[in-house]
C-alpha cells in the first residue's frame, strides 16, 4: 500500500512541476512570443492584421500580385512583453527577438568566404563587402516561425542576388550626359570647374559603382522590402562599404584613374585660365571706354555752351568769349605766334 501512496505522490509532484511550476513563462522588452497549441499557433481572422508602426515598411506593397498570393500567410497572436503568462502542457512558446541585428554581407552557413563576387557590366569580377541590419517582422511571424527553415539564409541568399544583378547592370545615372557638348553648354562656369574631374571618370563600371554606393544600397533597401512578407525578416539598412577588384585590375584602374584626374586638373588650370583672360580683357575694355568717354565729355560740354552762346549773343557774343577765354592762356604762354589775317592785312605780325 505504501507503494501505490508513494506512486501517486510522486505522479502529483510532477504533474505540479510540469504543469504548474514550469507553465509560467514572461516575455522581454526586446522579444516577442507566439504559442502553439499541439504545433497549432492561434490564427487571427482574416483582414485583422496588426496596424504598421510609423517607419514600418508595409511589405504588400513591395509584392506584386503573383508574388502577393503566393505568399499569403495567416496571422497570428503575438504574445507581448511582460508577464507571467500561463501555457498548458501540451502549449509550446515560441520566443523571437525584435532587437535591430546585423550580418556580414558574406555570410553563409553553407560556405566559408569572405567576400561576396559579383560581375560587372565590363565583365570584370569584383569582391563587394559591407553588412545589412534587419530585424523580425511583428506583423509576419508566422513565415519567419513557420514558413521556411531558415529565414536569415533566405534573406541574404535573396539579397546577394538581387545586388548581383544591380551590379551587372549598373549605369551611372548622370551617365555620358557630363560629357557631351550640350549639357557642358548649359552648365555654369563654377559648375563645369568643379565637376570636371568627375566628368573624365565616367565610363568605368567599378568607378560608377564606388562613387555611388549611396544610391546602390538605397536600390537594395529599396528592393529588399518584400523580404517582411516573404520571410518575415524586415531590412533596415544595407550598407555596402567596399567594392575591390583584383588587383591586377585595381592597379591598370589606378593608373586610368590618375592619368584622366591629370588631364582633368590641366583642364581646370586651362579653363580658370581661359576664364581670368577673358575678364581681364573685359575689364580693360570697360576701363578703356570710360577713359573715351571721359574725354570726350568736356568737348562736347564746351561745344554745347559754344552754340547756346552764339544762339543767345550772335557772333559778336562768340568772339567776345572766346577773346576772355584766351587771356588766362596768354598768361601761362611762354611765347605767342600771331598769324594776321591776308584779307586785311596780308602779312605776318611776327613773334611777341
Amino acid at each position: 500500500m505504501s507503494y501505490v501512496i508513494a506512486i501517486c505522490l510522486g505522479v502529483l509532484v510532477y504533474s505540479f512541476l510540469r504543469c504548474i511550476a514550469s507553465g509560467f513563462y514572461t516575455v522581454s522588452p526586446d522579444q516577442r512570443a507566439v504559442v502553439t497549441s499541439f504545433g497549432k499557433a492561434v490564427r487571427l481572422k482574416p483582414g485583422t492584421q496588426p496596424a504598421a508602426k510609423p517607419g514600418e515598411v508595409n511589405a504588400t506593397t513591395a509584392l506584386s500580385e503573383e508574388d502577393a498570393q503566393r505568399y499569403e500567410y495567416p496571422q497570428v497572436r503575438v504574445v507581448r512583453p511582460g508577464g507571467p503568462y500561463f501555457k498548458m502542457p501540451w502549449q509550446k512558446v515560441h520566443k523571437i527577438s525584435i532587437a535591430t541585428q546585423a550580418v556580414d554581407l558574406s555570410w553563409d552557413p553553407t560556405k566559408d568566404q569572405d567576400t561576396i563576387e559579383a560581375v560587372t557590366k565590363d565583365n570584370l569580377t569584383t569582391g563587394i563587402n559591407g553588412q545589412i541590419r534587419y530585424r523580425v517582422s511583428e506583423s509576419n511571424l508566422y513565415p519567419y516561425l513557420f514558413g521556411v527553415d531558415s529565414p536569415l539564409e533566405c534573406v541574404m541568399g535573396y539579397f546577394v542576388s538581387v545586388l548581383r544583378e544591380r551590379v551587372a547592370n549598373f549605369v551611372d545615372p548622370r551617365g555620358a550626359a557630363l560629357l557631351s557638348e550640350e549639357a557642358i553648354d548649359q552648365q555654369s562656369t563654377d559648375v563645369a570647374t568643379s565637376t570636371s574631374a568627375v566628368d573624365l571618370s565616367e565610363g568605368v563600371s567599378i568607378n560608377d559603382l564606388r562613387k555611388n554606393l549611396p544610391l546602390l544600397n538605397q536600390y537594395m533597401e529599396e528592393q529588399c522590402q518584400a523580404t517582411s512578407r516573404r520571410y518575415g525578416i524586415e531590412l533596415d539598412a544595407a550598407l555596402i562599404t567596399e567594392i575591390d577588384p583584383p588587383k591586377e585590375v585595381d592597379r591598370a584602374l589606378s593608373a586610368i584613374n590618375s592619368t584622366r584626374n591629370q588631364v582633368a586638373g590641366d583642364l581646370s588650370t586651362a579653363r580658370a585660365d581661359a576664364e581670368q583672360q577673358i575678364t581681364m580683357s573685359a575689364r580693360a575694355v570697360e576701363i578703356s571706354t570710360n577713359n573715351a568717354q571721359a574725354e570726350v565729355a568736356p568737348l562736347r560740354e564746351l561745344a554745347s555752351t559754344l552754340a547756346r552762346i552764339k544762339q543767345q549773343g550772335g557772333s559778336e557774343c562768340l568772339k567776345a568769349y572766346l577773346r576772355n577765354l584766351r587771356i588766362p592762356l596768354y598768361r601761362r604762354a611762354g611765347r605767342v605766334v600771331q598769324v594776321a589775317d591776308d584779307q586785311t592785312s596780308g602779312a605776318t605780325q611776327g613773334e611777341n
